[in-house]
């Protein structure tokens, strides 16, 4: 018979483990010895990081302001709402027990009842008109359902399916959303939108300039030091290093300089939006870069970088031969 194999488990050749603590080990240096180059040249590192930070947080403001602004739309009154007009033969009792009905429809976020003795008494207040509505023998107004869509159904096309089915309902009689007004507002978001994207794009492609010129200065700088590693065996591979890790933290540091002047201007306008909230009775107050948005902004400042110094580098560093 023959005896069963057994399983060779799977052993990492400790060569090979060696390579790479080596290898991290390297990088780790040059990461470190770039950093302390940088921070040798506090004047000069301090000015292009602020360069990179202003292009960087003109994109980053703008659309921390574009959210803002779409957060408001959802504060305002009225904004996107539904009119529900009830029939004349509703009672107030049929109004509650809809709007109870209607509340727990996940496509809705908050339901009024205006029942019809409140909105006469509403209407002799705003119209002028007590004396006549007096006189008549029954209230003519019908009760009133204002239906708030949710977040996700407050797009154009989502409030027209959401008013259709909202139409269906056997109580009400008249239903109203002004359509007109939501498109306009979603027409300007997006536009202001791919402005966004279009100004973000054109200063991202700044920043690969300035962190591409900063390279090549310091590439000239280094013209002496490249000759002689060139002559005693170093490749292109093991000079490029440190000037690849220079840009990322160029990149890097202008995304933490970026973040910080964002969160600096939020500070100031926080206090005077809140007081101009509150004249209008709203509880809105600007939001700041979260978590993700953060690490989003850290690590495409961060890459610009290092792509701004591999273009330079991969330029200027072939024009280099000893003589």
């Amino acid at each position: 018979m023959r005896r069963p194999r057994k399983r060779q488990s799977a052993r990492i050749s400790p060569r090979s483990s060696l390579r790479a603590d080596v290898w991290l080990m390297r990088h780790l240096q040059v990461a470190l010895a770039s950093l302390g180059r940088l921070i040798r040249t506090p004047l000069s590192t301090l000015m292009t990081t602020l360069v990179i930070g202003i292009a960087l947080a003109l994109p980053s403001g703008l659309y921390l302001l574009l959210g803002n602004v779409e957060s408001l739309s959802g504060h305002w009154d009225g904004a996107a709402s539904i009119s529900l007009f009830l029939t004349q033969e509703t009672s107030d009792e049929q109004a509650g027990s809809l709007a109870s009905q209607l509340r727990r429809d996940p496509a809705i976020t908050r339901v009024r009842l205006i029942g019809r003795t409140e909105a006469l008494d509403e209407f002799r207040r705003l119209s002028g008109f007590a004396g006549v509505l007096d006189s008549l023998e029954e209230n003519p107004l019908p009760s009133l359902l204002i239906v708030e869509p949710a977040a996700d159904r407050t797009e154009p096309a989502a409030a027209e399916a959401l008013l259709a089915r909202l139409r269906q309902h056997s109580e009400v009689e008249f239903a109203q959303l002004d359509l007109q007004w939501v498109r306009r507002f979603h027409a300007i978001t997006e536009i202001a939108r791919r402005g966004v994207i279009i100004l973000a794009t054109l200063l991202g492609l700044s920043v690969l300039l300035i962190v591409g010129n900063t390279i090549r200065l310091e590439i000239q700088n280094r013209h002496a030091e490249i000759e002689i590693t060139k002559l005693i065996g170093g490749t292109n591979a093991f000079i490029r290093r440190p000037f690849l890790y220079n840009g990322a933290w160029y990149g890097l540091f202008g995304g933490i300089s970026a973040w910080l002047m964002v969160g600096i201007s939020l500070l100031l306008l926080d206090n005077p939006v809140e007081q101009l909230a509150g004249l209008y009775q709203s509880g809105f107050r600007l939001s700041g870069i979260d978590f993700a948005t953060l690490l989003v902004l850290l690590g495409g400042s961060t890459l610009l970088g290092l792509i701004g110094s591999w273009i330079a580098v991969g330029r200027h560093l072939h024009e280099i031969e000893p003589a």
